[in-house]
């Protein structure tokens, strides 16, 4: 089964995973996140129903805050005869409450659903969401990562980590704690002299935030805008953790960009997080606890490779290519038939 996942009018051009994860390039998407459903698949992602393969049936039709783009797709996807799953493409717990916050987006959303054939949630809390919202068969299958290919393993030997990267970089977000996390890192890089490295996506506002915050000389690096996500992970890897104290209930990103760089992520609540990093993740944590747990990285950096090991172990069981490809394979199946 090849998975078309479909984003009507979303902005990420239409591409197509022959090769499932391939090599990384910094002209394409990653297959990670909904790309990834499609990419585990060797199947494609689309901007157009209309564009989707007569031969493929199988679809995934993410929903975000244009729900009427959404729901035209889903009229067009029945009058092709496709078998249609869908899933929030912002997932978060406070990101699905305000892409739902009129009268009118819900009874879309409820339409939406009662014309679905199943649902993908990639967090645990939305699985009742949408069984109650009117979907018949609903699963939880969180985003996949490309763990098994060695293109994407970006290892950087132990002796060449050097300290911290902040896993988040929203200021203006209040659930991800950015600020308090930078904060809490500042007392470990100046304790242990390890820099912490943070991005600056914010411009001149995000620049004056961060001066006020009076790092030491040396001890916090900057780095400025985005990066292709290849050139991202290469830079990850380098580090000896990644921290963050983000408690938004998201698939997880920052624990998927931890095992490709292999290494540890500590804090946060996602769902990559809670499968693949027990130990380490912020759910059931209190802030002062993943302190200690940071600190304890910084001064027994073996244990690093012991937990980012550990993560792989969990994450071949949980969300590798392979596990989850089956994963989606077994719950189109009963519909294609």
């Amino acid at each position: 089964m090849k998975l078309c996942v479909l984003n009507p009018g979303g902005n990420d051009p239409e591409q197509h995973f022959p090769d499932f994860a391939g090599e990384p390039s910094e002209a394409a998407h990653a297959p990670v996140n909904y790309h990834g459903f499609a990419a585990c698949t060797g199947g494609g992602f689309f901007r157009k129903a209309s564009a989707i393969p007569e031969s493929e049936r199988a679809v995934l039709l993410l929903i975000r805050h244009d729900l009427k783009s959404a729901r035209n797709a889903i009229v067009e996807l029945r009058r092709a005869k496709k078998i249609i799953g869908i899933a929030w493409k912002e997932a978060g717990a406070g990101q699905v409450a305000a892409q739902l916050a009129t009268k009118s987006k819900l009874q879309l959303f409820r339409e939406i659903c009662e014309r679905a054939d199943l649902a993908v949630a990639t967090t645990p809390d939305l699985v009742p969401f949408f069984r109650n919202a009117g979907v018949r068969h609903t699963e939880f299958i969180p985003t996949p990562y490309p763990i098994e290919s060695t293109a994407w393993d970006f290892t950087t030997p132990l002796e060449e980590r050097r300290g911290i990267f902040l896993g988040t970089r929203e200021f203006e977000t209040p659930t991800r704690h950015h600020l308090a996390a930078l904060l809490s890192m500042k007392y470990l890089a100046e304790a242990m002299n390890q820099p912490v490295t943070v991005f600056n996506v914010n411009g001149w506002s995000g620049r004056r935030l961060l001066a006020e915050l009076r790092f030491p000389e040396g001890l916090l690096k900057v780095i400025e805008g985005r990066r292709p996500y290849p050139r991202y992970l290469r830079g990850i890897s380098k580090h000896k953790f990644i921290f963050q104290l983000d408690a938004s209930a998201v698939p997880g990103q920052v624990a998927g960009d931890a095992l490709l760089a292999r290494i540890p992520c500590v804090g946060g609540d996602g769902t990559t997080e809670r499968l693949v990093f027990p130990d380490t993740c912020g759910h059931g944590r209190t802030h002062e606890q993943l302190f200690d747990i940071a600190a304890r990285l910084l001064e027994h950096e073996h244990d690093a490779t012991m937990i980012s090991d550990h993560a792989h172990e969990l994450a071949q069981k949980s969300l590798s290519f392979t596990h989850v490809a089956r994963e989606l394979e077994q719950l189109y199946a009963r519909f294609l038939r």
